[in-house]
């Protein structure tokens, strides 16, 4: 009786290694994020503004905005497309060299210098900063973001509608 269905286990097995060992075909876009360095050797090359997003290991609104905001498709995309996008942890311990300059962790600080500019010494986690193709700070957006609160402010700063337009007029004008 065993060996009646040793073909159709067989069968089975080849079955399910085939399937098994096919590339998935619903592999998502994700952000291409960078390094300080990679990003500012790229704008170099080709001027680009950048999203800083600067964050911590320990901390949890950090990991909920991975896990939602930059998995949204509509920001995956637009991101990808518009800037050079970086992950920065405040607290790391590895020099970072921007415009000629040596950043470094701080123990004052409990973070690096570079992180500590860009918050300008405000150290709250999550923070997205904005830096212009020149690589000049356009500043800091503080707190956690969902995809829809995201997405005006990745506009704003990208489309330079910052340069000719307040903030609040702008949100009149399109959200409302």
């Amino acid at each position: 009786m065993a060996k009646k269905f040793a073909p159709v286990f067989a069968g089975l097995l080849i079955s399910c290694f085939l399937v098994s060992a096919q590339p998935a075909d619903n592999k998502k876009d994700v952000i291409k994020w960078m390094t300080v360095q990679e990003a500012v050797k790229a704008t170099q090359k080709q001027p680009k503004k950048m999203f800083v997003d600067v964050y911590t290991n320990w901390c949890g609104w950090c990991k909920k905005m991975d896990a939602t905001t930059f998995e949204d498709p509509a920001i995956v995309d637009y991101m990808n497309k518009n800037y050079y996008a970086v992950k920065f942890n405040a607290e790391t311990k590895d020099t970072i060299v921007v415009k000629d300059k040596e950043y470094m962790y701080k123990a004052e600080y409990k973070a690096n210098e570079f992180a500590a500019q860009m918050l300008n010494g405000s150290m709250s986690y999550p923070t997205s900063v904005y830096i212009d193709e020149m690589l000049n700070e356009i500043g800091p957006v503080p707190g956690y973001l969902t995809a829809q609160q995201l997405l005006p402010i990745l506009k704003y700063f990208a489309e330079d509608i910052y340069k000719v337009k307040k903030w609040e007029d702008y949100l009149n004008e399109n959200f409302k």
